[in-house]
C-alpha cells in the first residue's frame, strides 16, 4: 500500500501544472455550517483542494485514514476486502462520539431487528427506541464515475468538521456508512489514464481524447466486470465483501451513487417502471420520501433534477437493488459526468467536476436527513419488513424449494453457498426423506421460504418473476412505432435454470435430518482407494472435474477422455467425457500430485484395479483421447466488447484454472500461434473484426486453424467466421422473419398507385431487409445433441441468456452440428421477456456449431455461455471447448 501512496504523490507533483489551470470553489457548500478550522481537508493531507484533481484510489485511502487517526471517537475506518489488484475496500461510519463508542453493540441491535424469528416485538420495540439511523452511501462503482467518490471526502470532512446544530442533530440521530471507492482497479485506470491524455490546458470538448477514453475504460474492475450488475451472482471479491459488510450493519437507508452522461441533470428517486413485485409498497413510500426531501434542497440551491423516467428497479443485480430484498431502502443516485476536470454540453453550459461533487454532497446531505428526522419509523419499517417475510413465506403457495441433487455436484455446492452468502438458509439432507409424494436421497438441499430473505430468495429462485403487463404493453406499442422500448436490462435471472439444475417446488414446510449449507464454494475432493493398482476415474459430471482436468495438465499428469460413456467391471457407469488416469502412464509421485489437485479442484477420484469396462470403449480405443497441455489465447482490444472478453476470462481463468494471453488484434495480424492450441473471439462492440484484422488476420487465423487449431468464437463474434468468398463456417445470419427481403435494383421515384386497406397500410411501414428486433434478455431453453464430446457433461437441456438480435441458420450435416439448439417457439423461452415474433424465430436455430476446418475446427456460441459470468450450468461447455477439443484436432505433435 506504500508504493501506490508514494506513486499518487509522484503522479500529483508530475501534474502539478496541470491542475493549476483549473481552481475549485469552496467545497463543500451547505448553508449555516460553522465549520472548525483542526479537521484537515485534502488540501493538508493530499497537496490539493477538493475538486481541483481526480483523486487516485491511495489518495482517498490516504484521506481517511488520516481522518481516522485524528479523529478516532467519531470515525472509524473498516476494512472489508480487496480488489483483484490488492488494493484495499473499505468503508468508515461516522457518528456522535456517543454512538462510536458503542457502535459494536448498535450493529448487533440491527442483526437482532434483522431475526425477527429470534427477536420478539417487544424486544425490536425497545431495541428501536435507544437506536439510531443508518445510511450507506457507496460511490463509484463504476470506476470511471469520478465524482462521487471526491463527495465521500467532502461528506466526511462536513460531518467531522460542521459544528452546526443541523449537522450534529444528524450524528446523534444517524450512523453514516460511506464506501468512499466501490471500484478502485477501474477507477485507477481512468485517472492513470485521463492525465496521460491532459494538455496545457484540461478540454472540455466532447470530441478531445481527456473525453473518451481508451479500451476497455474505467467503468469496470479488473476482469472487466460491470458489477452494477453481478449482486446476485457475486462472482467478483469486490461485491462479495460488499454484501458480507451489509450483513454485519444492515443500513436502513443504502445510496449507490453514479454519474451518467453529461448532457443530463441530477437523477435520484423514486425508480423508473417496472418494480420488481417483491418490492413491498412500505419501501416504495420511503422511496418517495427520500426524494421530495432531496428535490427540496436541490430547489434551495437552485440544482436540477428529475426522477422516475429511468433505471428501473426490476433486475436485482444491482448495487441499488439488492439491500431492498433485505428490507433496507435502496436507491440510486446518478449525476451528469465531466468524466474530468469540464465538459461542454450539447446546449453550450459547461459541467465541472466540482459541480458533481457539490450536488452529490447535497444529495447525500438530504438524506442523511431524511434518515435522522425518520429514525423511528424507518427502523419499524425494517423490523416489520423482515418479520412479514418470515409469515408471508409461512403461506406460501410455495413453501419448501428441494434441489434433487442428482447430477452436478459442483452445481449444487456453488449455487447453494452463493445463496447462503446472501442471507438464505439452505439445508443438505444427511438422510433420505420423502416430501409432496417424491423420495428424495441423502444429498439433497432443501429451501424453507419461512425466512427473513423471503423476498430475495423468491427472486432468485423462482423461474419467474412477472411484469406488469400495462408496462409490456407500453413497450410493444412503442415497438411498433419503431421507438425504443424502456427495458433497461434482463428481464430474467432463475438462478436454478441459469446454473441448469433440477429444483422441485413444494407446498408443505419439509423437516429433514441435515447440515446447513456454509459459503464455501468448493468442496475439497477426495480420492477413493487411493492404493488402486490400475488407476483411476474422474466422472466428468461437472465443473470440478473440469478443474481438476485443466490443473492436472499444468502438473504434467497423463489421462484419456472418453468420448462415449462406459460402465466400468466395478458397476459404475461413467458419462461422456470421464477421465482414465493410468498408472502405467505417469511416474512414482503421481498419488502426491493427485491428493493436491483433487482438494483445490473439488473432484472426486475412483481407484480401479482393472481396465475392464463391460460396457463402452476401453482405455485403448480410438474414442478414448490423451488430453494435450493446453495454451489458450484470446483477442484482446477494440473491437471485442470489454463484458464479453472479461467474462470469458474470468470463466477461463478463475473458474477453470486455465491462464489466457491476451492479444491485441495489431499483433494477431501476422502471429505466429503455434504455440497456442485455443484461440477465443470475445463477442465484438461498437466494431467489425474483419476491419480490425483485415485480409491478413482472417487469413493468418484460417491457416492457423487448419493446421490443428481450435477457434472459439462468442455471440457475434459468430459474424467473423461467415465472412469472406469461402467462410469458415458454412451458416448465415438472418434478416427478421416475415419481412420482404427482395430488393429491387430499379426501384424509380415514382410508382403506380394503390388503393390500401388497414392491413396493407401496415405491411407498408415495415423495414425492408431489417435485423430481428433487439431482445434486452430472456433466458432460453436449449437441446442438447449428446452423442458429441463437446457436450460432454451437459443434460439433456440446457438454458442461457439470450440478448441482441442474432440469429443463425443451422448448419447442413455436411458441414458440420448444431450441438446445441434452441427449443421448439412454445417452449424456448425459459424464463423473463421476449418479443412474440422473436421467440418463433429463435425456435431450433443453432446456440453451439461445430465444424471441422482442416486439421482444426471452429466452435461458435452463437449466445455467450459465460454471459456475466452467471449461467454457470454452461461453463462446462466452454471447458469442454478449451480442454478437450485440443485432443480432437488433427494436429501433428
Amino acid at each position: 500500500m506504500r508504493s501506490q501512496i508514494h506513486s499518487t504523490f509522484i503522479i500529483s507533483a508530475i501534474f502539478s501544472a496541470l491542475s493549476t489551470s483549473f481552481t475549485a470553489s469552496a467545497l463543500p457548500e451547505f448553508p449555516g455550517s460553522q465549520y472548525s478550522n483542526s479537521v484537515p481537508g485534502t488540501e493538508q493531507v493530499l497537496g490539493y483542494k477538493l475538486g481541483s484533481r481526480i483523486s487516485e484510489p491511495a489518495a482517498i485511502l490516504q484521506y481517511f485514514t488520516a481522518l481516522a487517526a485524528q479523529y478516532p471517537q467519531q470515525l472509524k475506518l473498516v476494512p472489508y476486502g480487496e480488489s483483484w489488484q490488492g488494493r484495499q475496500l473499505f468503508y468508515v461510519v461516522i457518528g456522535s462520539e456517543q454512538n462510536i463508542a458503542r457502535l459494536e453493540q448498535l450493529e448487533q441491535n440491527m442483526r437482532k431487528l434483522a431475526d425477527p424469528v429470534n427477536t420478539g416485538e417487544a424486544d425490536a420495540k425497545a431495541l428501536i427506541e435507544q437506536q439510531p439511523a443508518s445510511v450507506w452511501i457507496a460511490n463509484t462503482l463504476h470506476g470511471n464515475e469520478l465524482s462521487p467518490a471526491e463527495s465521500s471526502m467532502a461528506l466526511a470532512w462536513h460531518l467531522l468538521a460542521d459544528q452546526s446544530e443541523f449537522t450534529r442533530n444528524i450524528l446523534s440521530n444517524t450512523l453514516v456508512y460511506i464506501d468512499p471507492l466501490q471500484n478502485p482497479d477501474g477507477h485507477h485506470r481512468f485517472v492513470s489514464r485521463y492525465y496521460a491524455t491532459a494538455g496545457m490546458e484540461h478540454s472540455d470538448d466532447r470530441l478531445s481524447a481527456e473525453q473518451n477514453e481508451p479500451w476497455p475504460n474505467g467503468r469496470s474492475n479488473h476482469y472487466l466486470f460491470d458489477m452494477n450488475r453481478d449482486w446476485i451472482s457475486l462472482t467478483q471479491p469486490e461485491n462479495r465483501g460488499r454484501v458480507k459488510a451489509l450483513q454485519h450493519v444492515y443500513p436502513l437507508l443504502y445510496v449507490d451513487s453514479h454519474e451518467m452522461g453529461g448532457d443530463m441533470t441530477y437523477y435520484f428517486s423514486p425508480e423508473a417502471e417496472p418494480y420488481n413485485p417483491h418490492i413491498q409498497q412500505a419501501q416504495r413510500e420511503v422511496l418517495d420520501w427520500v426524494g421530495q426531501n432531496n428535490a427540496k434542497w436541490f430547489d434551495r440551491f437552485g440544482y436540477h433534477y428529475f426522477t422516475r423516467e429511468i433505471f428501473d428497479a426490476f433486475y436485482p443485480g444491482y448495487g441499488a437493488s439488492w439491500p431492498l430484498y433485505q428490507g433496507s431502502i435502496a436507491m440510486t443516485y446518478e449525476m451528469a459526468s465531466a468524466r474530468g476536470h469540464h465538459y461542454r454540453r450539447s446546449d453550450g453550459t459547461v459541467v465541472t467536476f466540482a459541480d458533481g461533487i457539490q450536488r452529490n454532497f447535497v444529495a447525500f446531505m438530504a438524506t442523511l436527513e431524511t434518515a435522522s428526522q425518520r429514525a423511528k419509523p424507518l427502523l419499524q419499517r425494517f423490523y416489520q419488513y423482515r418479520k412479514d417475510a418470515v409469515a408471508q413465506g409461512s403461506k406460501a403457495k410455495t413453501r419448501s424449494y428441494i434441489f434433487p441433487a442428482l447430477r452436478d455436484k459442483a452445481g449444487h455446492q456453488r449455487l447453494t453457498a452463493l445463496l447462503t452468502e446472501q442471507g438464505i438458509k439452505v439445508t443438505r439432507a444427511t438422510k433420505a426423506f420423502s416430501a409432496c409424494g417424491k423420495d428424495y436421497q441423502s444429498g439433497a438441499y432443501v429451501i424453507d421460504s419461512a425466512q427473513s430473505t423471503y423476498h430475495l430468495l423468491r427472486t432468485l429462485l423462482d423461474t419467474d418473476v412477472p411484469m406488469d403487463q400495462p408496462f409490456i404493453k407500453q413497450q410493444e406499442a412503442l415497438r411498433a412505432n419503431n421507438l425504443p422500448d424502456q427495458i433497461y436490462d434482463v428481464t430474467a435471472w432463475s438462478l436454478p435454470l441459469m446454473f441448469n439444475l433440477d429444483m422441485n417446488e413444494c407446498r408443505a414446510s419439509v423437516k429433514v435430518e441435515g447440515v446447513t449449507v456454509t459459503e464455501q464454494r468448493i468442496l475439497p475432493g477426495n480420492i477413493s482407494r487411493p492404493d488402486a493398482t490400475y488407476g483411476f476415474v474422474v466422472a466428468w459430471d461437472g465443473m470440478d472435474a473440469a478443474r481438476f482436468a485443466a490443473e492436472a495438465l499444468k502438473a504434467g499428469v497423463v489421462m484419456r477422455s472418453s468420448d462415449l460413456p462406459f460402465t466400468h467391471q466395478n458397476g459404475t457407469r461413467y458419462p461422456s467425457g470421464s477421465l482414465i488416469i493410468a498408472r502405467a502412464d505417469n511416474n512414482a509421485e503421481l498419488n502426491q500430485t493427485l491428493e493436491k489437485l483433487v482438494r483445490q479442484s473439488g473432484a472426486i477420484l475412483q481407484g480401479v484395479d482393472s481396465s475392464w469396462h463391460t460396457a463402452g470403449p476401453n482405455a485403448g480405443s480410438a474414442n478414448m483421447v490423451r488430453l494435450q497441455p493446453v495454451k489458450v489465447a484470446m483477442l484482446w482490444d477494440e473491437p471485442a466488447s470489454s463484458l464479453s472478453a472479461g467474462s470469458a476470462r474470468f470463466v477461463l481463468e478463475r473458474e477453470l484454472g486455465q491462464p489466457v494471453t491476451a492479444i491485441r488484434p495489431a499483433q494477431l495480424k501476422h502471429a505466429d500461434l503455434s504455440r497456442y492450441q485455443v484461440l477465443v473471439l470475445p463477442a465484438a462492440a461498437g466494431g467489425s473484426y474483419q476491419q480490425a484484422l483485415g485480409e491478413a488476420g482472417y487469413s493468418n487465423i484460417r491457416h492457423w486453424t487448419e493446421r490443428g487449431g481450435v477457434f472459439i468464437t462468442l455471440g457475434n463474434a459468430t459474424n467473423f467466421v461467415l465472412s469472406g468468398e469461402s467462410p469458415m463456417l458454412a451458416s448465415k445470419r438472418e434478416y427478421k422473419a416475415g419481412d420482404d427481403t427482395t430488393v429491387d435494383n430499379n426501384a424509380k421515384d415514382q410508382v403506380a398507385g394503390t388503393v390500401l386497406n388497414a392491413e396493407q397500410y401496415q405491411q407498408m411501414l415495415k423495414a425492408k431487409q431489417a435485423r430481428p428486433d433487439w431482445v434486452p434478455g430472456f433466458l432460453a431453453k436449449a437441446e442438447v445433441d449428446q452423442s458429441h464430446w463437446l457436450t460432454a457433461g451437459l443434460p439433456a437441456s440446457v438454458n442461457t441468456v439470450y440478448v441482441g438480435n442474432e440469429i443463425y441458420q443451422p448448419l447442413a450435416i455436411n458441414h458440420g452440428r448444431n450441438l446445441l439448439k434452441f427449443a421448439a417457439a412454445d417452449t424456448v423461452k425459459a424464463s423473463g421477456f421476449v418479443w412474440q415474433d422473436n421467440q418463433q424465430q429463435i425456435a431450433h436455430k443453432p446456440l453451439l456449431m461445430w465444424a471441422p476446418q482442416g486439421d482444426g475446427m471452429v466452435i461458435s456460441f452463437t449466445q455467450e455461455p459465460n454471459y456475466r459470468a452467471y449461467v454457470n450450468g454452461l461453463h462446462i461447455a466452454l471447458a469442454n471447448a478449451v480442454l478437450l477439443a485440443p485432443a480432437h484436432s488433427g494436429a501433428v505433435r
